[in-house]
């Protein structure tokens, strides 16, 4: 029976998900690190010091470390995001709403843990969540499930007991690789891709999310 929820952040809680790719372009311009919208593919999935470290292999600069550029995009993107970013539609609504029918709550992010505590801490949603855990404490970044088993063993919870709230196709796989029930919240762009099919629900807005619905796929 399903009693703990694993939340992203990153396009399911905040609408941050754009920004990133504003803030790479701006840093990596100012280091001259020939950066493009259309090489972003060549690193998706990656953290952002994995980012940062496959460009320098891939297109060196000189000055600043790779680490120094990471720390840079996340000084920008958290700034960006207090100015630009927003509460996405039935966050609160439903955090609410789990916490009222007794689940434990967990965030299970790819997000540097920096960037995540400022965020939820300056958008009033840190205090519902048991747990805020970041892919910086395990080895492996989503797709792999170890942030969301990381997340569960934190709570004390079975990851036959979680289910997780993804807007995106490698957070879907990493929590079914978790062996945890999936419901996905794709942005409109990608809402009809057919692969969201694997997971055990998908909604239009975390405004649609009730009890029934977990119940139906414990």
């Amino acid at each position: 029976m399903i009693n703990t929820v694993l939340y992203d952040m990153d396009g399911l809680l905040l609408d941050t998900e754009p920004l990133w790719g504003e803030s790479m372009l701006d840093v990596a311009g100012k280091h001259k690190i020939p950066i493009t919208r259309e090489r972003f593919k060549e690193t998706r999935g990656l953290r952002i010091y994995e980012v940062t470290d496959y460009w320098s292999m891939k297109y060196p600069w000189s000055g600043s470390t790779s680490l120094e550029v990471a720390e840079e995009i996340l000084d920008d993107i958290i700034s960006r995001s207090k100015e630009k970013g927003r509460v996405l539609p039935g966050v609160e609504m439903s955090l609410q709403l789990l916490k009222q029918n007794g689940f434990k709550l967990g965030l299970a992010s790819s997000s540097p843990l920096r960037m995540i505590d400022d965020l939820v801490t300056h958008f009033g949603i840190k205090d519902y969540f048991d747990i805020i855990t970041s892919a910086d404490a395990v080895d492996m970044g989503k797709p792999h499930p170890a942030v969301f088993l990381h997340c569960a063993a934190s709570l004390g919870s079975n990851p036959l007991e979680c289910v997780v709230l993804e807007d995106s196709l490698n957070g879907m796989i990493a929590g079914l690789a978790a062996r945890m029930k999936v419901i996905v919240v794709p942005d409109s762009i990608h809402f009809d891709d057919p692969r969201f099919s694997l997971a055990d629900a998908k909604l239009s807005s975390l405004e649609n999310l009730d009890i029934d619905l977990i119940k139906s796929i414990s």
